[in-house]
C-alpha cells in the first residue's frame, strides 16, 4: 500500500513540475481518487488533457473530479469496477474519447449522450442489454462505440449500421 501511494505522489510530483498535460495513474490499485491530489494539482489542473486510471480498483468516480478536471479530452478508465458516471461527467465539455471497457456498466451511461465533442465511446466487456440508438445517433461528432462483449439484446445486435452516423461494434469478428 505504501509503494502504491509513493508511485502515485511521484507521478503526481513529476506531473505538475515538468507542467505534463497528461496523467497516467494506472496500475496503481486506486480505490478512489484521493481527494488531496486536487490541492497538489490545482496549478496545473486546467492543462490536463490526457488521464488514465485505467486497471486500479475504482468503484466510482467522483463528480468533483470531473469538475475538476473539467478540461481533459480523453478519458480512459477502463479494467475498474464502475457501474455509473455522476452527473457531473457532463461537464467535460472538450471530452473526446472515454474508454469505460472492462467495468461493470449494466445499463448505458446516458450522461455520455449529453457531450457533443465525444468522438469515441469504449463499453467493451461490460453487462450493458441495451444501446440508446437515438440519442448517440444525434451526437454530431461520434464516430465510434465499442460494445463488444456486451450481452445486448437482440434488438440492439440488429441495429442497422446504415441508419447510423458512428461505428457500432458489437461482435468480435
Amino acid at each position: 500500500m505504501a509503494k502504491d501511494a509513493a508511485r502515485v505522489a511521484r507521478i503526481v510530483n513529476e506531473t505538475v513540475e515538468e507542467g505534463k498535460n497528461s496523467l497516467d495513474l494506472s496500475n496503481c490499485k486506486l480505490t478512489t481518487f484521493p481527494v488531496a491530489l486536487f490541492k497538489v494539482m490545482k496549478n496545473v489542473v486546467a492543462n490536463i488533457h490526457v488521464i488514465s486510471l485505467e486497471n486500479n480498483e475504482l468503484k466510482l468516480i467522483s463528480g468533483e473530479f470531473m469538475t475538476n478536471f473539467n478540461q481533459v479530452r480523453e478519458l480512459n478508465l477502463a479494467g475498474n469496477y464502475l457501474n455509473h458516471l455522476p452527473d457531473e461527467v457532463k461537464s467535460l465539455a472538450h471530452l473526446t474519447s472515454i474508454n469505460l471497457a472492462r467495468n461493470k456498466f449494466s445499463v448505458f451511461p446516458h450522461q455520455l449522450t449529453e457531450l457533443t465533442t465525444l468522438e469515441t465511446i469504449n463499453l467493451e466487456e461490460n453487462q450493458i442489454t441495451e444501446i440508446p440508438v437515438d440519442s448517440l445517433a444525434s451526437m454530431p461528432f461520434l464516430k465510434l462505440l465499442n460494445m463488444k462483449s456486451n450481452p445486448l439484446s437482440s434488438d440492439s445486435q440488429r441495429t442497422q449500421q446504415s441508419v447510423l452516423t458512428f461505428e457500432l461494434l458489437t461482435r468480435d469478428e
